[in-house]
């Protein structure tokens, strides 16, 4: 595996996932900017960082607030693509036949922390989503449990 520059639409392709979204409405949205080859609706993409085959189940572009559907990403394209579940910010999709690692992000470390808690043990779960949530979307975003304190 190597690093690549940007190629053309005959290649095999090769994508970077530089945002994670969640929507209410259809779920995850990993946005792609597509360095090579191209990627239709439905068929399956490998994903070098996390070595797991991951279905497409839409993929999309985006205006402001506003989706368009498409049928097929290529070269130099940047799109959403809907029903990644393992795909993470920095993680490089590609085929399995031909897998490569692209140059990742890198992202700083927090340098605040603070200490949350539910109002009542009811929304301790609600919490647990929205933290989860709120990671998966924001790297830089870390959190953990207290096992002394409870205290998250």
């Amino acid at each position: 595996m190597g690093v690549m520059e940007v190629g053309g639409p005959d290649e095999p392709f090769a994508a970077l996932a530089f945002k994670i979204q969640s929507d209410p409405y259809i779920g995850k949205l990993t946005y792609v900017r597509v360095y090579s080859g191209c990627l239709e609706n439905g068929s399956y993409i490998y994903n070098a960082t996390q070595d797991v085959t991951e279905r497409v189940a839409r993929l999309v572009i985006m205006h402001a607030d506003k989706r368009e559907d498409i049928d097929a990403i290529s070269a130099g394209d940047i799109a959403a693509i809907v029903g990644l579940k393992k795909t993470f910010t920095g993680d490089t999709l590609c085929t399995k036949e031909d897998p490569i690692i692209l140059e990742s992000m890198d992202f700083p470390e927090p340098v605040i922390s603070v200490a949350i808690e539910p109002a009542t043990n009811a929304d301790e779960e609600k919490l647990g989503i929205a933290l989860n949530r709120l990671a998966e979307e924001d790297p830089t975003f870390k959190y953990h449990t207290d096992q002394e304190t409870g205290q998250t």
